[in-house]
């Protein structure tokens, strides 16, 4: 398996500074959170898209994904929806990012309902994203936490360029063992975010290894399935100022990740 972090626990770092923490510490991989505020987002001007794409390329280094906020399941038209779905597919395209992470957002919905709008969204982006050769993934979180949430949305809309990703944290908060996710996620498993916080209680970042998340567990169950793609360490510092800077922590971070991966 290759290893990825998440510009989350770098918020607003400038594009060349990233990469260079990516190179220092051993990671071949950044998921750019493609957020107002942050360099990356979906007002980026094409010189710059170009320009990231060089530094990338230059520095050897995988854009492994464009981390968007669409809410596919989100109550509502699904016109503006599909605008943003269609955005982030041209973004990601443009820097050459395999893929495109979304949220569910479905709400308090009946969970029907929510899956159909998830399912629609998706699929209507599905063919622009084939052309453009990217996947767009339905990330387990809020309204659809469980493997078996998002398996439903993508029964649904039935094409290889819709999948998944699998973010350990928020199966394991639903009550969902790693064995039990991974035979439903696998056939359609982008990546793997994974993270590491004290409890269910104390969400506060912590490096991969130091707290409660079955990381272990969640590796082995990947590899008994014949799984070996990225691990993307989502070390969520922007919604916790108390926690450690990602600079002071990305090598036990990796070192730890080495381990598990190596078995």
């Amino acid at each position: 398996m290759k290893l990825a972090f998440s510009t989350l626990g770098v918020p607003g770092l400038p594009i060349p500074d990233v990469l260079r923490l990516a190179t220092t510490h051993g990671y071949a991989g950044v998921e750019l959170r493609a957020h107002p505020e942050e360099p990356v987002n979906l007002g980026f001007p094409p010189e710059m898209r170009a320009e990231t794409v060089r530094r990338f390329a230059d520095a050897g280094v995988l854009p492994l994904s464009v981390a968007g906020y669409a809410q596919v399941a989100a109550p509502g038209p699904d016109e503006p929806v599909v605008d943003q779905l269609t955005e982030l597919i041209h973004l990601a395209a443009d820097l050459g990012a395999p893929f495109v992470r979304v949220f569910p957002g479905g709400g308090d919905q009946p969970a029907g309902q929510a899956d159909a709008q998830a399912a629609r969204r998706l699929g209507a982006v599905a063919p622009a994203a084939a052309d453009a050769g990217v996947r767009m993934l339905l990330e387990t979180h809020d309204s659809h936490r469980r493997a078996e949430d998002v398996e439903r949305v993508l029964g649904l809309v039935g094409h290889r360029q819709v999948g998944a990703l699998w973010d350990v944290l928020h199966t394991w908060l639903a009550g969902e063992a790693p064995e039990t996710s991974v035979p439903a996620l696998t056939p359609y498993l982008g990546y793997v975010q994974v993270k590491d916080v004290a409890s269910a209680d104390d969400l506060t970042p912590l490096p991969p290894g130091k707290g409660a998340l079955p990381l272990g567990a969640a590796v082995a169950a990947l590899y008994r399935a014949g799984w070996d793609g990225w691990l993307c360490w989502e070390y969520e510092k922007r919604w916790h100022a108390g926690a450690a800077p990602f600079t002071q922590v990305a090598d036990a971070g990796r070192e730890f990740l080495d381990r598990l991966v190596a078995g």
